[in-house]
């Protein structure tokens, strides 16, 4: 699919791995609609990168754990471009805990942000996206989805859920010609991981990531990019993350 012209919607694009991907799909040619839940001067900075491609960009404030926020981000979004052809769901965060420790409060909150959210947007989002007889749903993942991660039970389990849903979105929405399809990134140079240890950091880039170094953020917005265009992918997780769950230990 060609992205000249097209309308994308990224939750989670102000900044990180999500603003990335949205200034990598402006750079080829489409429109933007970036939420984030505080709209703050990174989220400006942000816009101002997408226009300054000569791109559009609309920002959205919005609390993607509240399906009425949801809901409302992909309306906001048609309201202000007239369409939208593809939806990034990139909003979420770690959820520090094991299985025994992290809190419920914690465990609901994740599922809201991270599942639920796809719910409640792709449901609103999909009657719009079939009006232009193609486009593309794509969701972000992590590694931590399909290996086995200690401290992150809760963030690991709904990761996974993403990767099922993908799979099945895919299967039910191809007679629309939309593709589903997902990222599932490893240690990427990002604030998701800037509080990470000092030791656990070199012992990444030394013993776990068999490419030595940690990805990037326009290491996964290429990928974004690519899900986007490629127009026979459907139902799969893209893993990108220098080879780190090739490794048995």
């Amino acid at each position: 699919m060609n992205l000249q012209g097209k309308i994308c919607l990224i939750t989670g694009g102000t900044r990180g791995l999500g603003a990335a991907g949205a200034i990598e799909l402006a750079r080829r040619g489409a429109d933007i609609a970036i939420n984030g839940r505080v709209l703050d001067e990174e989220a400006q900075a942000t816009q101002k990168e997408i226009e300054a491609l000569g791109r559009k960009c609309l920002l959205l404030q919005g609390d993607m754990g509240k399906p009425e926020d949801a809901r409302k981000c992909v309306e906001d979004t048609v309201n202000a471009f007239g369409a939208l052809d593809v939806l990034i769901h990139s909003a979420g965060g770690a959820v520090p805990g094991s299985f025994l420790t992290v809190s419920e409060e914690a465990w609901y909150a994740a599922f809201d942000v991270h599942v639920h959210a796809i719910f409640h947007l792709g449901r609103a989002a999909v009657p719009h996206i079939q009006k232009r007889g193609e486009g593309a749903i794509i969701l972000i993942a992590s590694s931590a989805a399909v290996r086995g991660v200690l401290n992150a039970a809760a963030y690991a389990t709904v990761k996974g859920t993403l990767i099922q849903m993908v799979r099945v979105m895919g299967r039910e929405l191809a007679e629309s010609n939309i593709r589903v399809n997902c990222v599932a990134p490893g240690v990427i140079r990002t604030r998701f991981h800037a509080t990470m240890p000092p030791e656990v950091y070199k012992n990444n880039i030394e013993n776990r990531i068999p490419l030595h170094r940690e990805g990037t953020p326009y290491d996964v917005a290429q990928v974004i990019a690519l899900l986007a265009e490629n127009e026979f992918m459907t139902g799969e997780t893209v893993v990108i993350d220098g080879g780190l769950t090739s490794r048995i230990a």
